[in-house]
């Protein structure tokens, strides 16, 4: 019995197209309805479909979206493809059935400068300009890691309250529990003359925009190659840089055994030889 990683000729675990599924903001939950990465759908509450339109709340979680985002949207022989990668080709979408499209964003809103993603600090940051002179910092990220550098909260009415710390990290737990990717999105407004944008700049003072939930389902012939891999008396451990309750969420859709065993990074880390 060998342990081995079943990834496809890319050498990763194929999944289907990456789309955003839910987002979570300050008082409200939303789900996002369309097909892969095609700019248009729908948004709804409980209560039904919403005009993103008159939620300035979502109209600025989508503008995030786009401008802290280096993927593009191509269409081509009317099937619509990702240049960049998968998830934040997702994300474009999703800001796509929001309302809002990225050519004509990021025409508004030029980038300055951008840090970018890296698995040590665990966000991406973009500075923007827009042609009034004003300028915000957008980042995106784990919410464990954004969590801590934000203290305030936009609420639909598009004022700001103190974060809530504990509820935020409830809800990212609970959207991680049901498969999703948690992405936490926030901004920062910044002095005009700033065309730099440094670590310091977005340590600290964030506001929080939105959770964002992504689905990326493995595929059916990654399930079947599992259990012919069980069969065959071969042990299979799943990495992945998904939040620990995501990856056992995905670990059960892929039939993975003991998938309740998840160790972070942390946990490796403190292991003696």
């Amino acid at each position: 019995s060998v342990s081995v990683i079943c990834t496809d000729k890319t050498g990763t675990l194929t999944r289907n197209e990456m789309n955003v599924a839910s987002v979570v903001t300050a008082e409200q939950h939303y789900s996002l309805r369309g097909t892969g990465y095609e700019p248009v759908g729908t948004v709804k509450t409980g209560d039904g479909s919403v005009d993103a339109a008159t939620a300035p709340g979502l109209t600025e979680l989508a503008r995030a979206l786009i401008l802290c985002n280096d993927a593009e949207l191509k269409e081509r022989n009317s099937d619509w493809l990702v240049e960049g990668d998968p998830m934040e080709g997702a994300l474009l979408a999703a800001a796509g059935r929001i309302g809002l499209l990225g050519g004509e964003i990021r025409a508004q809103w030029p980038r300055s400068d951008v840090i970018p993603f890296d698995s040590r600090h665990r966000f991406m940051a973009t500075l923007n300009h827009d042609h009034q002179h004003h300028a915000i910092a957008f980042i995106k990220g784990a919410p464990e890691q954004l969590l801590g550098m934000c203290s305030q909260q936009r609420l639909a009415d598009g004022s700001v309250a103190p974060l809530d710390t504990a509820h935020w990290h409830e809800q990212a737990e609970a959207t991680a529990a049901q498969g999703q990717r948690v992405i936490a999105v926030a901004m920062k407004p910044m002095l005009s003359e700033q065309t730099i944008l440094e670590f310091e700049d977005v340590e600290s003072d964030l506001t929080l925009l939105a959770l964002v939930g992504m689905i990326d389902p493995p595929r059916d012939e990654a399930i079947e190659a599992v259990a012919e891999c069980h069969a065959a008396g071969i042990r299979i451990k799943m990495i992945t840089g998904d939040h620990a309750v995501t990856a056992v969420a995905i670990g059960r859709q892929l039939g993975l055994r003991n998938s309740e065993n998840v160790l972070t990074g942390n946990d490796i880390d403190k292991l003696d030889e």
